[in-house]
Formats: C-alpha cells, structure tokens, sequence
C-alpha cells in the first residue's frame, strides 16, 4: 500500500532483535517478581500441573493436621480426666479402708470382750457358775461359707489365757484360723473372727463331756453382756450370734418351682434353700416377731407379731418399719430377686435384735438362717408343738461412723460421674463411651481409632456403698481396686495412642515440607541467575539501540543532499 513505511532489512532485523530482547525482559521481570519460572500452564504444562498436584496433596495434608492437631488435644482432654479420675478412686480406696479399719476397732466386727479382770483367776472353774468339763460351741463358716464348729470345754486350772489359747489353736490347727481369742492387757477375755465373719456361741453341749455352761457362766467370764437365754425345741440355751456388721440376713428362701420366693408370698408353707432342702416350714399358726435392745436395756417391737397364716413377709417387714418406736433404731426389707429377708441396725444404740418365732406346729423347720448367707451359724431345728425359737444377734457398734464413711463414698462416686461428663473437648468425651477417629491420609484410608471406655460410676461397676457389713467393705474395697486397675490400664492405653498421633504429626508435617519443596523445585526461579538473566537482556537492549541507531545512518545522509 502506498501508506506503507519503507524499513531498510537492516532496520527491521535490528527492530525484531530489540523486540526479541523485551520480551525477554519482560518474562525476566515476571519472575523476579512472581519468584517463579513457572506461573502458568503456557509456561511449562508438565512442570505447572505436577506442581500444582504436589501442592494439592500438600494442602489436604495441612488440613489433616488440623484434624490431628486437634485429636491431640481430646486426648489430652481425657488424660486429665485420667489423672483426677485416678486421684478421686485413690480416695475412695482410703474410705473404704477407714471403714474396714472402723468396723475392725469396734465392738461389733464379730468380737466379744469381757468386762471382768480374769488375770488374777487361777482356775475358771473356781468361778461361781463354771464346773470342770462345762463346755460351749463357737460356730462359724469357711471360706466356701460352710458351717464349721469347735467345742470348747473348760478344765480344772484352766486360766484365761489357757482358755484362750484353746480357741485360737482349735481353730487354728483343724480349720484355717477363722476364730481367734486373747486376754487384753486389763486381763479381759476376747473372741473374734478373721476376715470379718459371724460367728455364735451356744452353751449347747453338742459335743463335750460335761455341763454346758449357762448364761450365770458367761456373765462370770464377763461376756454375759452379750449373751442372752434363746428358746429351741422348748430348751433354753444361752447364746450370742454376733454380726460382722450391722445387717442380718436370712438365707435365700426358694418355692418348689425353683423360683425365689417373692415378697408378697405367703409366710406359711415349705420352702427350700439353694440345693432344694426343706429350709423353711411354718403352719399357719405360727407368728414372728422382732424384739430390738437398746445399749440402756429398753427393749422396743411392733405392736403385735405377724401371723405367717395370714401374712407375706412384705408385711413382717411392714410391721417393722411402720412401727414408730423403731424410726431410726433398725430397717427391714425383702429382696424378691435373692428371696431374703434384711434387717439392719442404724444407730450405735441399738445393741442387739432377736428374732423370735412361737407357736409353731409339730415338726416344723426353722430355717430362716438370719445372720449370714448361707444361714449356716445355726442348724436348722424341728420343733415341737407350741414350741418358740429365737436368736439373738448382736450388732457393730460403729453404724453411725460406717454411714458416715459410706455417704462420703457416695458422694466421691458422684463426682466421678461429674468428672466424666466435664472431660469432653469439641463433644467427644473418651471417658463416657466415645470413639475418636483420627487420619492420616487424604483419602482417610490411615487412621487410628481410639476407642472410649464408660468411666462414670456405674461404668466402673461401683455401686452405691453400704458399710454394714465386712461383706458389703470388701465388696466395695474390690469394686474400687478393679476400677482403679481399669482407669490406670485405660490410661497406658491412652498414652500409646497419644504417641502414635504425635508421631504421624510430626511425619505428616515433614511430609507436607516434602511436598512444597518438590513443587517449588519445579516452579520457583532461581532470583541470583533471572537477576543475571535480566542485566543480560538489558545490556543487550542497549547495544540493539545503538544498532538500530548505526542502521538508520544511511537514510541521514540523503537529508544532507539538501
């Protein structure tokens, strides 16, 4: 076209050379101030997107650790709760133990103590009451809960401590030392069971040779305290059944069936224990009664006894705990689902409970077996026409500090429970059943799950605590003893998942470090050789100037002509 400008081809080879240069700088320029060589997809496609896949992969990552991050803080979360956890079933143990050291240093943790100085007594049978051969039965059960007696007979020039040493080694050398006997330094006779038993004490001469010794016996040796003259098959016998705690119980009482008996059965009728045995026998005639004696002597029962023809042991029970005179002193209850009858003391100045049973027809069995389970301190006894059979139990004299010690076990197995519904972090709470669930990957196929335990009271398997009994101390002791086992095997367990997540943070991070590197091995330029790159271009751009300059000289000279 006429409007076309005429370059010489030396001018338009120096214009593209300067053009090349630029655009040279111009790439040079944009990755000094990107810091990278590769911005886009046009640059270098492969180097772009396998960067960009190893950013990606770096990114899901960084997310994950968040994940793990805070995975490491529920567990944490937990591990606290551990620990306090593990402080407050340290002090229920302490409880129990006070307790077990409570009823241990009491009157009633199956132990009779005199109260008359024998020391200066040569010869028992020099007492007013005591005949050479007089004998009585100490009665008690083995460690299978089995009956288990010795009969203990007096001597000429038997003292106190011969006495005493009889028990301890009657016991000691043909059972496994269930009974023991001391003279205290105050030259008192003492009596007491091992590992928190019952036991009774008859004058019945089962066994001996000579007199039995009669409750005017007891009360010279001192121990007529505890003693009382109890009614069996129209004999009188003096005998004392002392509690290791401050609930009796009868056996468990079965129906024909094999059923327990329930507590709105019938008083009246044959009933079995466990291995089927007849165990409880009573005509409709027959009533039953609670007697309670103070520490002062008084004596308090329900108004009129219950006539088992016509009453379930619901109401012999109702009987008890409806009559007035009796709030506070003993409660009674009836257990359908192990058929047995609960009668327990509640204040210190109840001394003793005797349960009496008249007008009983000809060959009926009394079986209830109050005293222990297996209703095995007492045989179970035929009796006669209008016969009457009582026992009388002797109670722990520490009811009211055992409640006390039970109450503050309650209220720590409160605080476990509030302990655990505190130890949650974001809602997961490993301590009352959750699991957590952490990855380690990002498409979640590496991942740990650590499981939640149910930490609450009953999660542990503690259950309400009742100091009433060795029985009740020691299952309380064992329950707390396991839980602390669980709560500290839970704990390790705790710790090595805690250990594995750390790990796999730590790698997870070195990983994500690897990653970015790699993708900036394939973007990032390199700023000392684009600075070098970039000086390079420039000088170039200058000597191109100056050739463009030196190409155009020709064409001045023409303007000269003129």
């Amino acid at each position: 076209m006429s409007s076309d400008i005429v370059l010489t081809s030396a001018l338009r080879s120096n214009l593209l050379s300067l053009q090349n240069t630029q655009r040279l700088i111009d790439d040079t320029q944009l990755r000094l101030a990107t810091g990278k060589k590769v911005n886009s997809a046009l640059d270098n496609p492969q180097s772009f997107f396998t960067s960009q896949s190893l950013n990606n992969r770096a990114s899901d990552l960084s997310r994950l650790l968040d994940g793990i991050g805070q995975s490491i803080r529920t567990i944490e979360t937990a591990d606290g709760g551990i620990t306090a956890l593990t402080s407050l079933i340290e002090s229920a143990q302490s409880i129990t133990n006070q307790a077990r050291d409570e009823l241990a240093a009491s009157e009633g943790e199956a132990r009779i103590t005199g109260d008359t100085d024998l020391s200066d007594v040569a010869d028992l049978t020099s007492l007013t009451n005591i005949t050479a051969g007089a004998d009585f039965n100490i009665v008690t059960t083995d460690d299978n809960g089995n009956q288990i007696f010795q009969d203990i007979e007096i001597n000429a020039l038997d003292t106190a401590e011969s006495l005493a040493a009889e028990i301890t080694n009657k016991f000691a050398d043909n059972e496994n030392g269930e009974i023991r006997a001391s003279v205290t330094a105050e030259g008192l006779i003492s009596i007491e069971s091992s590992d928190g038993r019952s036991f009774r004490i008859v004058d019945d001469n089962n066994a001996g040779t000579g007199t039995a010794v009669t409750l005017a016996g007891f009360q010279d040796l001192g121990l007529g305290d505890y003693f009382t003259d109890e009614t069996r098959d129209g004999t009188t016998l003096a005998a004392t059944t002392v509690v290791s705690g401050n609930t009796i119980q009868s056996i468990s009482l079965f129906e024909g069936g094999g059923d327990t008996v329930e507590a709105g059965d019938t008083i009246s009728g044959t009933y079995t224990d466990a291995d089927g045995n007849q165990a409880l026998v009573l005509d409709a005639a027959a009533t039953i009664n609670l007697t309670v004696t103070l520490a002062d002597g008084t004596t308090v029962s329900p108004a009129a006894a219950t006539t088992a023809g016509t009453a379930s042991f619901q109401d012999f029970v109702d009987s008890i705990n409806g009559t007035a005179a009796l709030d506070g002193l003993v409660e009674a209850s009836f257990d359908s689902n192990t058929g047995q009858i609960s009668i327990t003391s509640l204040s210190d100045t109840v001394a003793s409970a005797t349960v009496n049973v008249t007008n009983t027809a000809l060959n009926d069995v009394i079986g209830f077996g109050f005293g222990d389970e297996g209703g095995n301190l007492d045989t179970i006894t035929s009796g006669t026409a209008a016969a009457a059979f009582d026992t009388t139990f002797r109670f722990n004299s520490s009811t009211q500090a055992l409640d006390q010690l039970a109450n503050d076990y309650n209220s720590l197995r409160s605080q476990i429970d509030d302990l655990v519904n505190d130890a949650q972090y974001r809602g997961i709470n490993l301590l009352n059943g959750d699991d957590l669930t952490t990855f380690f990957n990002e498409n979640n196929s590496s991942r740990l799950i650590t499981e939640g335990v149910d930490f609450t009271a009953n999660g542990l398997s503690l259950t309400e605590a009742s100091f009433r009994s060795s029985t009740q101390i020691e299952l309380t002791a064992t329950q707390s003893r396991d839980a602390l086992n669980d709560v500290r095997s839970f704990g390790s367990s705790l710790a090595n998942d805690l250990s594995v997540i750390q790990t796999r943070q730590t790698f997870t991070e070195q990983t994500i470090n690897t990653l970015r590197a790699g993708a900036d091995d394939l973007t990032v330029a390199d700023q000392n050789e684009e600075g070098a790159n970039l000086l390079a271009l420039q000088t170039r751009q200058t000597l191109g100037v100056t050739s463009l300059s030196l190409a155009s000289q020709s064409q001045q000279s023409v303007l000269r002509l003129f």
